[in-house]
């Protein structure tokens, strides 16, 4: 029982960035842009959000609200990087994939050129540490698993909810799935495509570096180049296979975290399985569970990837 309960308690906060970083890039692709750059953007994210407290502390103890603006500071910066982004995809019409690539490229490269400048090795910081819920926290097992987290969890598994009901009952909402769907008619009615794209590419730019903010401040409360570990493209894969659907994004990223638990768990156990394959188990999972669900998959958005020129009948 307490192997499971480990595991699961650990699944929960380690599903957390997928969820936002996916939550983020189904926006992107709600309105027709899907961004491969998200690893990219997560890692200037983890760096930036844990370098406001390392400078406000160097590493000793530093009061909260660091650590609040280290998470506002990589929020701005993924925005940044999302608008960045919008100007060659959208206002460029450069080709998305391609471009998306380089973004990843410039991300990881330039969080780690600049960790060594202004860090120069690894170094931990205090971090967001966990805040149990009273009482809840002390339900036998559930406690454990659900209500001992820090506020960044709960946050997260607000967001799913929250984000359906922006995209599903807000006028922003079906603008975004109005140019994700059918642009050349949302322009028609007055809706700016290309504006509705900035602005979600925005918001998703800052959930990918509010995503690897807390890899950085919550979870492993240190950077390194690896931290980020291939999340962005996972991300980019649970959009698929949670059909752009918030509440189902949120189901696939708790089945890659609990297979990552899973692998931790066995090796803390010291059970008798190769380590290698241990650590492969998770991508594994996300590779055979986007291919056998490939046939029920619902299409998506019918304008993803297509650049939109009002001047143009095509």
């Amino acid at each position: 029982m307490n192997f499971i309960v480990n595991i699961l308690s650990l699944g929960v906060p380690f599903s957390v960035a997928l969820l936002i970083a996916s939550l983020g890039e189904m926006i992107n692709q709600r309105a027709g842009i899907f961004n491969l750059g998200c690893e990219g953007i997560m890692a200037m994210g983890a760096f930036i959000g844990m370098l406001v407290p390392y400078a406000a502390g160097q590493g000793g103890q530093v009061p909260q609200i660091y650590n609040v603006l280290g998470l506002a500071a990589a929020m701005g910066a993924g925005a940044l990087l999302g608008l960045f982004f919008a100007l060659a995809v959208v206002s460029f019409r450069s080709p998305q994939g391609i471009a998306g690539i380089g973004l990843q490229m410039f991300g990881v490269g330039t969080a780690g050129t600049l960790f060594r400048h202004f860090v120069g090795g690894t170094q931990s910081i205090p971090g967001i540490g966990s805040l149990p819920i009273p009482l809840l926290s002390k339900i036998p097992l559930l406690g454990q698993i659900f209500f001992s987290h820090n506020i960044l969890v709960y946050l997260a598994f607000l967001m799913a909810p929250f984000t359906w009901y922006i995209l599903n009952k807000t006028p922003w909402g079906l603008a975004v799935r109005a140019a994700g769907t059918h642009p050349r008619a949302a322009d028609s009615i007055g809706i700016g495509v290309n504006r509705v794209r900035y602005q979600a590419l925005a918001v998703g730019g800052a959930l990918a570096g509010l995503a690897g903010a807390y890899l950085s401040l919550c979870q492993a409360k240190m950077f390194s180049d690896s931290l980020i570990a291939g999340r962005g493209f996972i991300a980019v894969a649970l959009v698929y296979f949670g059909h752009w659907s918030p509440l189902r994004i949120m189901g696939g990223a708790l089945l890659f975290s609990l297979a990552q638990s899973f692998q931790l768990a066995i090796q803390g156990q010291g059970i008798n399985f190769p380590y290698e394959f241990a650590v492969m188990l998770p991508y594994v999972l996300v590779i055979a569970v986007l291919a056998l669900s490939r046939k029920n998959s619902r299409m998506g958005p019918a304008a993803l990837g297509k650049p939109f020129n009002r001047e143009m009948r095509v």
